[in-house]
């Protein structure tokens, strides 16, 4: 019996609680054995929950319990979410994320933990949601040299500007996002671009060993935008998309931004519209290669969460050499001015 604990009860948390419970058969079959949920903390309560009784607003109850071995953390932030994953996998836990903000502030501390003390910290549902990346890169594509990655990363501000793309204003299409629940009432992160920062460095980090701060990567979102930018590149037969872009220079450094594009119709990420995702990955055996789906939402999160959870609790998956980041700190280069090739040009606000 592999016993779980999920620290977070929100959109995520509840939903990889749906996602085991929905597909038991079938986890239970990809794992090799019995999978429980015995402990889920969160501030609140949840009285009408199947898991009622299960819920607990003490960290120590999950941290002391010696037959919980993996924890999910779905909680977000920086704050307790560092601090219970770092006694967590002190204490010879697994931990799985879809924390992004966390990976991206202290992925290589936490790693080098879980690397001493014999256990995992997975993070694959921090990244596109739903879509398999991490892992495709780390195993699929270990024997090539991933040297760019360029993407459509935050599902939110795809939406604004398709719905752009049909003639709302940003503000309407901002408010058919909240009302739609692809927004949050406060949009920042997504509209000024932080998540699809937060998102590309973590990428970068698996592709090429070197974590940078997010801090330091340019980073322009879509706010500011308006209906004549959204028509200017129509007329050019062109679209425009947030794009988030990291590449491993000759000499170690590392060119990363995230900016609005007008996308050439030749561009596969051109026809990524709503809250899909999609994702180039180029690399110096196979070339370019495409990763499309949903990048964000309750269940497409969970999925990856649970397929963490696997990973951690099947033996094979424990036995798995887990890659270490650099700290890239002071080797982020801003990128050239001009055109990019084969994906298009820079909207400056």
């Amino acid at each position: 019996m592999l016993n779980i604990a999920i620290m977070g009860f929100g959109t995520v948390g509840s939903g990889i609680a749906e996602v085991i419970s929905g597909s038991y058969a079938l986890v239970k079959s990809r794992l090799g054995d019995d999978i429980n949920i015995k402990r889920i903390l969160d501030l609140r309560d949840f009285p009408d929950s199947p898991y009622a009784n299960r819920v607990t607003h003490d960290f120590n109850d999950i941290l002391n319990d010696d037959s919980i071995s993996v924890v999910a953390e779905t909680m977000g932030g920086v704050g307790a979410a560092y601090k219970y994953t770092k006694a967590l996998l002190e204490a010879g836990k697994h931990v799985v994320t879809s924390n992004k903000e966390l990976v991206a502030a202290h992925g290589v501390e936490l790693l080098r933990i879980a690397d001493k003390r014999g256990v995992r910290y997975l993070y694959e549902g921090s990244v596109g949601g739903g879509i398999p990346l991490i892992r495709p890169i780390t195993e699929s594509l270990a024997h090539d040299d991933i040297t760019e990655i360029t993407g459509i990363l935050n599902g939110t501000t795809n939406f604004i500007l398709t719905q752009m793309a049909s003639g709302f204003s940003f503000d309407e299409a901002l408010r058919e996002a909240q009302r739609l629940g692809y927004a949050e009432a406060d949009p920042t992160a997504d509209v000024d671009g932080h998540d699809a920062c937060r998102k590309i460095c973590i990428l970068a980090a698996v592709a090429f060993g070197v974590l940078i701060p997010s801090d330091e990567v340019s980073c322009r979102g879509i706010r500011g935008l308006t209906l004549d930018h959204i028509n200017a590149a129509a007329e050019k037969n062109r679209a425009v998309r947030l794009i988030a872009r990291a590449r491993r220079l000759p000499n170690g450094k590392i060119e990363a931004e995230v900016a609005p594009f007008e996308v050439v119709m030749t561009s596969p990420l051109h026809s990524v519209e709503g809250v899909f995702n999609g994702v180039l990955l180029h690399g110096t055996m196979t070339g370019d290669v495409m990763f499309y789906g949903r990048g964000a939402g309750s269940l497409p999160t969970a999925s990856a969460v649970v397929a963490d959870i696997i990973d951690c609790g099947s033996q094979n998956g424990c036995s798995k050499k887990q890659r270490l980041w650099e700290d890239g700190t002071g080797l982020y280069v801003l990128p050239e001015d001009g055109s990019v090739a084969g994906l298009g040009d820079r909207i400056e606000l």
